[in-house]
């Protein structure tokens, strides 16, 4: 592509996209004085992977301090931003000319003061403040990445059944790269493979906040691969997952007979091992195991560490539960973690335990007890030693459409009412996880709905699920009424 000159409009759009980003990084004090008062006042597209910035300071001495302190962030913002590696030069004086009137209008409305004293120029870059947005930045990196706070070493309980993928994960988070690459972590559904994966990117990320890194699903991937083919930007995929310094990839057993995803994956995996970048890995099964897995890809993941995480022990669980409920900051005795464990057999549903518990204490103002630990439990066996794994798509939409009175060609259909858009996601969410379906077979349930819509309504059930008792409710009901 030629050269372009961003338009002064273009220009403050993506400046106002930064300021957004960094305002939550930085304390009010440093991102008025150096960061609004300092703003994007040309932004150039040279290529499909590069650009020029040029920052605007209106003293040498801001200049100077916003390139030695803010450089790395303002860079690395810019550069997500418009998806392009962004080099800036810093521009001292007046704003240019090309500066639009609504640029300036920006910038002057920004640079406002705000209701607080200000702030002398030796406590902008105290130890205490710097340190301050550090951690703010570790946060913030660590969402924009998909990492959930809670699933950090220090959360993840140790036995003899995980001690050995315990011990690998701690060694790759402190020489990533010189440690078991690829790192290869497989096992059942719940036993701590994606805990340990996220713990490992909280690790680097806590010894370097700017480490490139990027976590997804094989799902996702191999989404991102059919989405960037379609809208012809395949080179800039290529160039985001070989630029990375840390790949986190959940569930790889996806890509299997998918030959052009595995292609990509091949020559991704090649190039960023090639460099000493790590590669960290989950399955539910070995790569032996994995039918239509390129041979290639599988002598590539045998040439490094795998472990088999096995399922967790008694012991383990109850410590799980127990840790787990600390977190939650609920107290809870040993006799009665000991019977959730005798009756929950993984993580994820031992999650599930403590979050219905949670919220029997905050919502309806419950004693932590046996009484309340039994009801609780009676609706905690596992969904497949239920049969419902014997239970079809269309069985499935029927039991929600009933539950919430509604027709089921209403819950198949495209209407955006409030209700019936809760409900289809529901029945999205079961279809995919007691059945498994492919996101694309889903979306042909309901009105040939494509992946992508799929994805949203099932990560949005999960979330929900999380932290909403009635929603948990509900699923509950409607998975017991499919096996009555």
């Amino acid at each position: 592509m030629e050269p372009q000159i961003l338009s002064p409009e273009e220009t403050s759009r993506v400046w106002q996209q930064c300021c957004a980003q960094l305002k939550t990084e930085l304390s009010s004090a440093v991102f008025n004085t150096w960061i609004v008062a300092n703003p994007l006042t040309r932004l150039e597209y040279l290529d499909e992977l590069h650009a020029q910035a040029t920052i605007t300071s209106p003293t040498a001495f801001h200049s100077t301090n916003v390139k030695k302190n803010f450089h790395t962030q303002l860079t690395q913002s810019l550069s997500e931003l418009v998806r392009r590696q962004v080099e800036i030069s810093y521009f001292i004086g007046a704003l240019p000319q090309q500066t639009s009137p609504r640029l300036q209008g920006i910038t002057h409305l920004l640079t406002r003061p705000e209701f607080s004293p200000s702030p002398r120029v030796e406590e902008l870059f105290s130890s205490t403040t710097l340190e301050s947005a550090a951690i703010d930045r570790r946060l913030l990196r660590s969402k924009q990445i998909g990492l959930r706070s809670d699933f950090t070493f220090a959360t993840f309980a140790v036995s003899t059944s995980n001690e050995m993928a315990h011990a690998a994960a701690t060694a790759v988070s402190n020489q990533p790269g010189s440690s078991y690459n690829p790192l290869f972590l497989y096992g059942g559904v719940g036993v701590g493979k994606t805990h340990l994966m996220h713990a490992i990117a909280h690790n680097i990320l806590q010894a370097n906040p700017q480490s490139q890194m990027i976590y997804c699903t094989g799902e996702e991937f191999t989404n991102e691969i059919v989405q960037a083919i379609q809208t012809k930007r395949a080179s800039s995929f290529k160039d985001r997952y070989r630029s990375a310094q840390v790949l986190f990839i959940d569930d790889i057993q996806f890509i299997a007979g998918k030959n052009a995803v595995q292609e990509e994956f091949f020559h991704t995996f090649n190039a960023l091992t090639k460099q000493h970048r790590q590669v960290v890995l989950t399955s539910d099964r070995p790569p032996q195991e994995i039918r239509l897995l390129e041979d290639r890809l599988r002598s590539r993941f045998e040439a490094g560490l795998m472990i088999d995480i096995q399922e967790p022990s008694f012991e383990l669980r109850t410590a799980i539960i127990l840790l787990k409920s600390q977190a939650q900051n609920l107290t809870l005795s040993i006799d009665l973690a000991k019977r959730i464990a005798e009756t929950v057999d993984s993580a994820r549903r031992i999650e599930g335990i403590i979050t219905l518990i949670r919220s029997a204490v905050e919502l309806q103002g419950r004693e932590i007890n046996q009484e309340l630990i039994e009801q609780i439990l009676k609706g905690a066996q596992p969904l497949e030693k239920r049969g419902l794994q014997n239970t079809s798509p269309s069985e499935i939409i029927k039991a929600v459409a009933t539950h919430f009175s509604v027709k089921q060609i209403a819950l198949k259909g495209k209407s955006r009412v409030k209700n019936l858009v809760s409900a289809r996601h529901i029945a999205m969410y079961l279809l995919k996880r007691e059945l498994s379906l492919p996101l694309t077979e889903i979306g042909r349930w309901f009105t040939s709905r494509d992946h992508t819509s799929v994805l949203h309504a099932v990560k949005k059930i999960e979330s929900k699920l999380l932290h909403d008792a009635q929603l948990q409710r509900e699923v509950a009901f409607i998975c017991k009424s499919l096996t009555v």
